[in-house]
């Protein structure tokens, strides 16, 4: 989106008279001018960020965060508390000690629901507080378990255990999980329940933690079928998320996602059948068989799509034929097809996203009603719509102008201080590409301003220390949308998008960076003509204040249009990646 320019024209850039400084000479609070964002908006930072308080920087905010005076976008109401949503006086305790005294209006909405053991969809604005929506009570329901358990020794056996699965896109998200999950402390200071991620060549845990995090690809590698224990884990699994839903019930992860769930609730299936049919020993003949499913005959159902896998899973067939089968012979590795989808519980099913658009057969939340039709549903308040907390700046650029309107927000939002004693500044600066972001940041560099490169061209290790740099220290990241969805960076006060964004949902997730945890927070987003009709259709919804559901639109007319608007200006545009040409 930016035009190209040669070394020497980005040294005739109209920068400020002083040399620019460094990020690391940056003061380590900055201030809003009253020419980007008028009134000012004040950003209150946390002065110190220990790994405690960033790993719950998505449930709350800290104690200088104003009292709820019934309008309050982020928190509950002040009577609201841990217990009255049901959870036990031990976790409750734990998020009380460290400091974390009410729950958001999402934590508020979905932990009753979990808790009562019905399936969950939670579909709430990013920085809602959601990972602790669903991680909070899941810890409270198995370590009641666990306690319960031990205190009966006739129960305290292995096949007694129960675990929970949070499935997740990416590595760092797993482990973001992990650290949150594991900060959630006893009086003692240790963690309540053991969690663990199970991610890329790592080998099943010897140990088995009470909640394995893990991604679709990693743990269908994991449940080999020479490891036969691994359909006993299958049977004691009774909680399993969805964390990033959308994106796990679509591209690349579709197939492997579908897979996972009728595998867990063929497992639900199966045991429903013998303990009507009166087994003696249900148990042990539904692991056996579970066994057999999982691992002989299953290659097709690795390319099956979502419709085809939801009409397999409510084929028809008589219960009383099945309990005979069942008592007559081994289940055949294609029962699974024909059990009829009405059978009695034992697995609990959540799915969390930020954005779950339901218009269209095969949307994330089309797939979802259809597939788990009696699920409770909680909607975020600015599910999909403008955050009243976010201050929008809309910059349409040309190839004139673009790069020294990219500088000039950059500049403007990272080096003045908005507060004194207030913490480290952050601001994210999006590209569409891996080129692109390498782009930016090399014309950043040469404007004196140094800054992160995060993408997948990066190792992993790398993109983990400049995560974690930018954590510590502050100063400006420039990314790709690998770091939009799911990873949680504390008091980000400012997004830039150097491209725009190619959809309305890789727009809500970039802008969901920012004012998050009932924070404030800058967005400036610079666009073209070529980006002109999706921004008119998301600005437009933003001043009614209504969701951007018709910027989703998988109408042919609008997807043309668009494609037409990029085309029709393709011959005098020269992309992000062409920058440093």
């Amino acid at each position: 989106m930016i035009l190209r320019l040669s070394t020497a024209m980005l040294h005739s850039f109209s920068l400020s008279t002083t040399t620019p400084k460094l990020l690391s000479h940056f003061t380590p609070s900055f201030f809003l001018s009253t020419s980007a964002l008028s009134p000012r908006i004040r950003i209150w930072l946390n002065q110190s960020y220990s790994r405690r308080t960033r790993a719950f920087s998505s449930a709350v905010v800290t104690a200088s965060s104003p009292k709820n005076t019934g309008t309050d976008t982020f928190f509950a109401e002040d009577t609201v508390s841990w217990q009255s949503l049901g959870l036990s006086d031990r976790i409750s305790q734990a998020l009380s000690n460290a400091g974390f005294d009410r729950p958001s209006l999402v934590q508020a909405a979905c932990m009753p629901s979990i808790l009562s053991g019905k399936d969950v969809v939670i579909a709430a604005e990013t920085g809602s507080g959601k990972t602790y929506g669903y991680l909070v009570p899941l810890i409270d329901k198995l370590y009641g378990a666990r306690h319960d358990a031990d205190n009966d020794l006739e129960k305290a056996t292995v096949s007694s255990r129960t675990f929970s699965i949070v499935l997740c896109p990416n590595v760092l998200l797993c482990e973001q999980v992990v650290r949150m999950a594991n900060d959630l402390s006893g009086d003692d200071g240790r963690p309540i329940l053991r969690v663990a991620a199970v991610c890329g060549r790592q080998g099943w845990l010897v140990n088995e933690p009470d909640v394995i995090v893990s991604t679709p690809v990693a743990l269908l590698n994991s449940i080999d079928p020479k490891k036969h224990h691994h359909s006993d884990f299958i049977r004691a699994v009774k909680y399993v998320v969805f964390d990033e839903a959308d994106m796990l019930l679509s591209g690349g992860f579709e197939n492997h996602v579908i897979r996972l769930i009728h595998m867990l609730r063929f497992d639900e299936k199966l045991l429903s059948r013998v303990n009507k049919a009166g087994s003696e020993n249900p148990v042990e003949t539904s692991s056996d068989s579970v066994s057999h499913f999982d691992f002989e005959g299953e290659e097709d159902m690795q390319n099956e799509s979502i419709s085809e896998a939801e009409e397999m899973s409510e084929g028809d067939v008589d219960a009383q034929d099945l309990m005979e089968e069942t008592q007559t012979s081994t289940v055949k590795r294609k029962d699974w097809r024909r059990v009829r989808k009405n059978y009695e519980r034992s697995k609990q099913y959540i799915f969390v996203a930020a954005t779950l658009p339901v218009n269209g057969k095969k949307t994330a939340g089309a797939v979802l009603k259809k597939m788990f039709p009696d699920a409770n549903w909680v909607s975020g308040s600015y599910l999909h719509q403008h955050n009243p907390r976010l201050k929008e700046k809309w910059i349409e650029v040309t190839t004139d102008n673009q790069v020294d309107a990219l500088i000039e927000a950059v500049k403007q939002f990272g080096s003045k201080a908005l507060d004194p004693g207030a913490g480290v500044s952050r601001t994210m600066v999006f590209g569409n590409t891996v080129e692109a972001v390498e782009a930016v940041a090399n014309i950043l560099q040469r404007a004196g301003i140094e800054c992160y490169r995060y993408h997948t061209g990066l190792s992993l290790a790398e993109r983990a220390e400049s995560l974690d740099d930018f954590r510590a220290k502050g100063g400006i990241f420039v990314c790709t949308d690998a770091a939009a969805r799911g990873v949680d960076i504390p008091n980000v006060s400012h997004v830039i998008q150097a491209d725009f964004a190619t959809s309305a949902i890789d727009f809500l997730h970039r802008v969901g960076r920012t004012a998050r945890a009932g924070q404030f927070g800058v967005v400036t987003s610079l666009y073209n003509e070529s980006n002109r009709d999706l921004v008119n259709a998301i600005r437009a919804a933003g001043k009614l204040g209504q969701p951007v559901e018709a910027a989703f639109s998988r109408k042919r007319s609008f997807r043309n249009k668009l494609k037409k608007r990029a085309g029709s200006n393709k011959a005098g545009h020269i992309s992000t990646a062409e920058l440093m040409v």
